[in-house]
């Protein structure tokens, strides 16, 4: 998590099992969690290089993958990480790294989705709840959601909308794949929920 904990507020309120959160800065995820009584860790990009080209991808992506393993973590569900992990973490969670995106994937990928989707003058955008790979905003789509771009519009506007609809999908789906762990059936082996 590295946002401002919205999804994580939405988790909470929609009863999923949260048993850590962990960011890539400090953010108000992290209060969130604290407040909740919820184990909250800071893994923090700076002691890797921050935000410069120096940043040191593999060490971080270790560093966060020793942090969940050592909190016997089995499922992982991004909310707004703005650090994309490299090969090492993914490999330690083969399919069991979900993430949501602002778009309707395989549209508009990257960290300015909403605006990539205004500029292009598109008619409707939504979110996207994916299993997560080492290639940005890819991955199974396990479901998504449509949002319609208003005349109106701008990257403010249609981002808040798309959230508002983001904070039902993603734990609906979070909590789908929990289920569907319990019963011993993969992410992977889940059909793509569309609304």
């Amino acid at each position: 998590m590295s946002g401002t904990g919205t999804i994580l507020e939405a988790m909470l309120h929609a009863g999923i099992d949260v048993a850590l959160v962990a960011s890539d800065r400090r953010c108000r995820g992290l209060e969130i969690a604290e407040h909740a009584g919820i184990p909250a860790l800071l893994v923090d990009r700076v002691d890797y290089g921050g935000f410069s080209k120096s940043f040191d991808r593999d060490g971080y992506s270790e560093a966060l993958t020793k942090v969940l393993q050592s909190n016997n973590i089995d499922l992982i569900a991004m909310a707004g990480f703005g650090t994309i992990t490299s090969g090492i973490f993914h490999d330690a969670f083969p399919g069991r790294v979900l993430n949501t995106h602002p778009s309707l994937l395989p549209d508009f990928k990257g960290w300015h989705a909403v605006k990539m989707a205004l500029d292009a003058g598109a008619k409707e955008s939504g979110c996207t709840v994916h299993i997560a790979t080492e290639k940005l905003d890819d991955g199974p789509i396990l479901a998504q959601a449509r949002v319609p771009v208003l005349s109106n519009d701008d990257e403010s506007s249609l981002h808040e909308r798309i959230k508002e609809v983001e904070r039902d999908l993603y734990p609906s789906v979070v909590g789908r794949v929990m289920a569907s762990l319990s019963n011993g059936i993969e992410p992977s082996e889940l059909r793509e929920e569309k609304q």
